[in-house]
């Protein structure tokens, strides 16, 4: 499908035909792609957790609010942020930098673009997203606040500001991985309406780990999706400057 045809396919499906199934490699290729998706500073502080455990879906549909679009999916995926994984990702990001400059930069820029790449691998990053009940993210408020006095400067980095920023990039994920589920012919729907604490639970996730995303999966039925689609008139929210 083209474009427009995959984004005017995907709809929020609120009940999946139980006769129709669906090939559960194939989402899981969809969700491979969805590991396309940029996320801030290619930091990729997010997990997913490809559900096909009838048990497991039982009790995840309970903790979604017996929603039909939870119950009668085929499958389910969570999506999961993991802001405490900054500092292994960003060693990870670091090596990856390391050995990317020396594929594709000049020689005489190498050792430049690697040490700024240390430093923001090393130094920024954990800084940014470190927590200490809140007390490094006022930290780093006042002195963002400080310096833009004299220069542009990012603003939000709040401990609760860079939470949002996790959350942002594992959307565009979960987002990436409807498209492909769409493009595969399978539907989904974007689920907020859960129980984090007993979706956890079920899961055995760790404590810092938080739920952004339940998306469940499967073919629609033709009374799946709820009428018509709502959208505000592009006039009211496309500004030109």
């Amino acid at each position: 499908m083209a474009l427009r045809e995959i984004l005017e396919h995907r709809r929020s499906i609120r009940h999946y035909d139980a006769e129709k199934t669906i090939d559960t490699d194939r989402v899981k290729a969809c969700l491979e792609l969805a590991t396309l998706a940029p996320t801030s500073s290619n930091m990729q502080l997010w997990e997913c957790y490809h559900i096909t455990n009838k048990t497991v879906m039982k009790a995840l549909a309970k903790a979604c609010l017996n929603q039909q679009s939870a119950a009668t999916a085929q499958e389910m995926v969570v999506f999961v942020t993991r802001q405490d994984l900054h500092r292994k990702h960003a060693k990870a990001a670091l090596t990856f930098e390391r050995e990317n400059v020396k594929r594709n930069s000049p020689a005489e820029k190498q050792e430049k673009r690697i040490k700024r790449w240390e430093m923001y691998y090393t130094k920024v990053i954990p800084f940014m997203y470190g927590r200490c009940f809140g007390l490094l993210g006022l930290l780093r408020k006042i002195l963002a606040q400080c310096v833009g006095l004299f220069t542009p400067m990012t603003r939000q980095l709040s401990e609760s500001d860079m939470r949002v920023v996790v959350h942002k990039s594992c959307a565009l994920v979960a987002q990436t991985f409807m498209l492909a589920m769409s493009e595969a012919g399978y539907d989904t729907c974007p689920l907020e309406g859960f129980d984090s604490y007993r979706v956890k639970r079920i899961l055995k996730l760790p404590y810092a780990a938080k739920i952004n995303m339940v998306v469940s999966c499967g073919i629609r039925k033709p009374n799946g999706v709820w009428g018509d689609r709502f959208r505000l008139p592009f006039g009211e929210i496309y500004h030109h400057v």
